[in-house]
C-alpha cells in the first residue's frame, strides 16, 4: 500500500492512532465516514463493475422501476397525499432515484406531480454525483432536495422512508466471550500497528440489546472466543426516522438475518466483511478509506426496537419474492417476445436473475414497517405487499 495509491490511508491511520483506544464502532465510523478521508464521505466509494461491489440499482433500471410501482401503491393507500414524501437514505450515486423518477414520469405522472423526493445525505462528494445523475430530472421540474435529518421538522413526513444497503454500513460494536463473560473488542495502537484488545463493555446498551433479543451470550450455549457484532447505530437511526415520520412507511432492504440466525452459536466469527474491488476479506485494518466494511443486519432488532418507536411491522420477506410480486417475472417473460436483440436479452436476463438469486441479492431481506396508519390502510398494506413473514 503506497501513499500514491491510497493517499487517504496515512491521514486516517494517524487520526485513529491519536484517538486510541477506540471501540470498533468508533474505528469503523472514522474509516467510513470521516468528512475528508472516509470511504463514503470522500467520494472514493466504488459501486458497480468498476467498483468494489454491486447493488441492485447498479445492475440496470429494473430495480428502481419496480420500486416505483411500490411507491405508487403506497401513495394510493395513503389517500394520494400532496405532498407525498419519498425519503431515500443512502442514495449512493443516485441511480435508484433516477430510475424510479423516470419511470413515474413515463407511467404515473399524477403520482410524480404530488411527489417530494428527499435524499438524506451528508457527503458533499456523493451529493455532487447524485445531482449530476439526476440533472435531467431536476431540469424537468421534479421536486428533489438534499437534506439532513436536522433540517426536517418532527412529524413532517407523509409517505415512505426507504433504504437499500444502508443499515449494513452503520458502525458496529464487536463483542466476544472471554472466560465465560461478554466483553467488547477495542482497537488500540501497539508496536506501530493497530491491534485488537478485549475489555469491559463500553455501554450497558449492549447487554440491554441482547436481553431484548431474548439471548444470553454465555456458556454453555456460546463457545469461548465467540465473536459477533451489535449495531446500536441502527437503533438511533430508527428513532430518528420515527421522529420525522407522521404517517406512512419505513422500507428497509439489506442483507441480514433474524436474531436467532444471526446469533447462532455456529456463526462464531460474526458477519463482518470488507469489500475491495469485488473481493471480500476479513481484515478491516488495511486499505483504510478505500474499502467497504459491513456487517449483516439483525432484522429482529429493527422490528423490536421499531415497536418502541411506534413503527409497526407490516411484513418481512426476501427481495426475490418482493420483486416478483411487483412484476419482475413479467419482465423476464417479456424478454422472449422478440422485441429485443440477443445482446439486450442476455444482459437484461442476467441482471434480472441476479436480482432473484437466493444466494445473492435475491436473498436480501425486505422489512416493511408503518406508522400512523388507519386499520383500513393497514389491511390494504398487507394485501398490497403480499409478502409472508420469513421464519
Amino acid at each position: 500500500m503506497t501513499s500514491t495509491q491510497f493517499p487517504h490511508s496515512q491521514p486516517l491511520l494517524e487520526i485513529i492512532r491519536d484517538r486510541t483506544p477506540l471501540t470498533f464502532a468508533e474505528f469503523m465510523a472514522i474509516v467510513l465516514y470521516h468528512p475528508q478521508y472516509g470511504y463514503y464521505s470522500s467520494g472514493t466509494v466504488g459501486i458497480g463493475k468498476e467498483g468494489d461491489y454491486f447493488t441492485s440499482s447498479s445492475l440496470g433500471a429494473d430495480f428502481g422501476e419496480l420500486l416505483a410501482k411500490q411507491w405508487v401503491q403506497l401513495w394510493e393507500i395513503l389517500g394520494k397525499p400532496d405532498p407525498f414524501h419519498l425519503v431515500e437514505m443512502g442514495a449512493g450515486k443516485g441511480l435508484l432515484a433516477a430510475d424510479s423518477l423516470q419511470f413515474l414520469e413515463r407511467y404515473y405522472p399524477d403520482c410524480l406531480k404530488s411527489l417530494e423526493y428527499i435524499i438524506i445525505e451528508q457527503s458533499p462528494g456523493l451529493i455532487e454525483q447524485q445531482q449530476q445523475v439526476l440533472r435531467n430530472t431536476l431540469d424537468k421540474g421534479t421536486k428533489i432536495s438534499w437534506r439532513r435529518w436536522d433540517d426536517l421538522p418532527d412529524h413532517l413526513l407523509v409517505g415512505c422512508c426507504f433504504s437499500n444497503e444502508l443499515v449494513d454500513a452503520f458502525p458496529v460494536h464487536k463483542v466476544t466471550i472471554k472466560e465465560g463473560e461478554l466483553k467488547e473488542i477495542y482497537v488500540t495502537w501497539q508496536e506501530e500497528q493497530l491491534v485488537e484488545t478485549v475489555g469491559e463493555l463500553s455501554t450497558p446498551k449492549i447487554k440491554e440489546y441482547f436481553a431484548k433479543m431474548g439471548l444470553e451470550l454465555a456458556p454453555p450455549n456460546y463457545p469461548e472466543d465467540y465473536v459477533t457484532e451489535v449495531n446500536l447505530a441502527a437503533l438511533d437511526w430508527l428513532k430518528r426516522v420515527s421522529q420525522k415520520l407522521k404517517q406512512g412507511y419505513l422500507l428497509t432492504i439489506d442483507y441480514g438475518y433474524p436474531a436467532h440466525r444471526y446469533y447462532n452459536p455456529q456463526r462464531y466469527q460474526g458477519t463482518l466483511k470488507c469489500y475491495y474491488q469485488h473481493r471480500h476479506h476479513d481484515n478491516p485494518y488495511v486499505n483504510l478509506g478505500y474499502q467497504d466494511i459491513t456487517a449483516h443486519v439483525n432484522f429482529t432488532a429493527l422490528e423490536k426496537y421499531g415497536e418502541d418507536y411506534q413503527l409497526e411491522q407490516q411484513g418481512f420477506t426476501q427481495q426475490a419474492i418482493f420483486l416478483m410480486a411487483l412484476g419482475l417475472g413479467d419482465r423476464l417473460a417479456d424478454l422472449s417476445s422478440g422485441k429485443y436483440d440477443i445482446q439486450q436479452v442476455l444482459q437484461r436476463r442476467d441482471a434480472l436473475h441476479q436480482l432473484l438469486d437466493p444466494n445473492g441479492l435475491g436473498g436480501f431481506g425486505v422489512l416493511v414497517q408503518s406508522k400512523g396508519l388507519t386499520p383500513e390502510q393497514k389491511a390494504e398494506t398487507l394485501l398490497g405487499f403480499q409478502i409472508p413473514d420469513l421464519v
